[in-house]
Formats: structure tokens, sequence, C-alpha cells
């Protein structure tokens, strides 16, 4: 084949190529933060009081189109989100949603007609399987002040889940130090990712938040999974929302202290506590 055309050719193929690609060269991306005032899955639209966005927008109230399904199984009126906003030409979009604080309303039912349990709530005495394979009961713990939190191994972002076992190693380090509190509170982590979080795969992971490893005996603080049904339903009692996204799990917070008559004591929805006003909370229910 003569040069030229075979040049030619080659040319026209790439060119074909380039251009059944879609050109993002003009898009713009801003961080967005902002409470979710209204959800519209049929318009594929939620409406978000936002803050001040830097180089593009002052604070005001719109409604914003997201292109992916999966926010709209968790998201509820009430929630604080952060977001990128997509401007591209004359459309523009939400992605990367992350909810940074959920709707105090323990009221309002989110997705699912999931409703929180409120302070003094008697807790139901729930099943799970521990990082030994062993069977176990909420209703096991009582006489002790019990306090749990919902994590997953696999998850990516540093200040959920891996911020909630560090919290809990550093307040299991704190109830060390004072043995009487310490023999009268467990601590409890559940995992939202029965596939992947096995019994084994959950004491390995337990272990190195310890820091003990294999001479981790597991008798003040658990790790426990269960099945999906399992799983769901006290995920639910505390108001927990969550959805598998392909390999990760978009999921919200919750920690929980229950007292030693197996009663929610009180509820933390997001990140921002800190383990020793935990302690705090721990030592009032000594008698």
């Amino acid at each position: 084949m003569n040069k030229f055309f075979l040049v030619l050719i080659t040319s026209l193929l790439l060119f074909s190529v380039a251009g059944c690609r879609k050109d993002t060269s003009n898009q713009k991306r801003y961080e967005l933060a902002g409470k979710v005032l209204a959800v519209e899955p049929e318009k594929h639209q939620i409406t978000v009081a936002h803050d001040a966005i830097k180089d593009y927008m002052p604070a005001m109230t719109m409604p914003f189109t997201l292109r992916e399904d999966w926010p709209f199984k968790v998201l509820a009126t009430g929630d604080r989100i952060t977001a990128t906003l997509v401007v591209d030409g004359t459309e523009s979009w939400l992605e990367e949603i992350v909810i940074t604080q959920e709707s105090a309303d323990t009221n309002a039912p989110g997705p699912g007609g999931v409703v929180e349990a409120k302070d003094g709530a008697e807790v139901p005495d729930y099943g799970l399987t521990n990082q030994s394979d062993q069977p176990i009961h909420l209703a096991q713990y009582r006489g002790k002040t019990l306090l749990l939190t919902f994590i997953y191994t696999r998850c990516p972002i540093p200040d959920y889940c891996t911020l909630m076992s560090q919290n809990f190693a550093q307040i299991q380090s704190e109830l060390a130090k004072q043995p009487e509190l310490y023999q009268k509170t467990h601590l409890l982590s559940i995992s939202i990712d029965p596939d992947y979080d096995t019994p084994a795969v959950l004491r390995s992971y337990g272990a190195a938040h310890t820091g003990k490893y294999t001479d981790e005996k597991f008798t003040n603080w658990e790790f426990a999974t269960g099945t999906k049904d399992q799983v769901k339903g006290i995920a639910q009692f505390f108001g927990l929302r969550y959805y598998a996204d392909q390999d990760q799990i978009v999921h919200g917070l919750r920690t929980v202290i229950i007292n030693p008559e197996g009663k929610v004591v009180k509820v933390y929805r997001d990140n921002s506590w800190k383990p020793d006003e935990v302690v705090a909370e721990l030592k009032k229910l000594q008698p």
C-alpha cells in the first residue's frame, strides 16, 4: 500500500476515535457543601441549600442534577453533604457525593422507611457472629455498658470506618487504665459488609487495631458480622443507611451507647465525636 495512503488512513482512524470521546477540556469543577432540602429520584435531582462556592457563586438554594442512581437510595432531607459540582457548557451536575452529617430528625423515615431508635428505646436481642466464628446476642452484654459502632474493613474513607476503629482503640486503651470501668464496659464493631468481612477477616482487622495481633483475646472489644438480614436489621434499628456500590459501600455512621439495662442512651450520627467525651459518658453510667 502507498505509504501516503497508509498515513492518511491511520490519521483518519485516530481522528475518528478521538471524535467519539467526550471532550472534558471545558469542564470546570468546584467543591460544594450544603444541606439537602429535597430528594426527587423521578427528576434525578436534589435541592441543596449550599454554602458559597469559591470562584463560582454565592450561597443559595437550588436544585442539582445527579447522574448516578445510588445517592437516591441513601440521601434524605436534612443530610449535610459535600460534592463536586461539574459545569460543562450549559450542563451541570453533582458527583463524588459524601454525606458528612445525617439528618437529626429521627422521626422522619429515610430511604426504605428507616426510623432511628430514640433514646430510652430497648434494643432487641439481635444475633450476630463474632470474629471467632461464635454466635453472639446483644442480650448477653446486659449488666455492662455496650458501646457499638458500624464499620467495614475495605472502607476507603480515612475519616469514616478507619477513624471509628482508631477511636475505639483509643477508648479501649483509656478504659484499660481504669480496671473497674473496663470490666463494666464492652465494645462491639459490626461490619456492614458480610460478604467480604468474614470472621477471619474481622479477626485480623480487629487484632491489628488493638495492636496485640496474635495475642488478642477479644474479651472486651469484639468484631461481628452476620447474614445480610441480620446486619440490615440491627443497622436499620439505629437508623444507619448504607448501599453497596460495586466493591464499595456508601454509608452513613452510627455509634451507640447502650446502658446495662439494654436501652439506648446516646446515638452519635457522624464522625465529630471524640474518644474522651465517649469515655466521660461511659463513666456517667456507672453506679
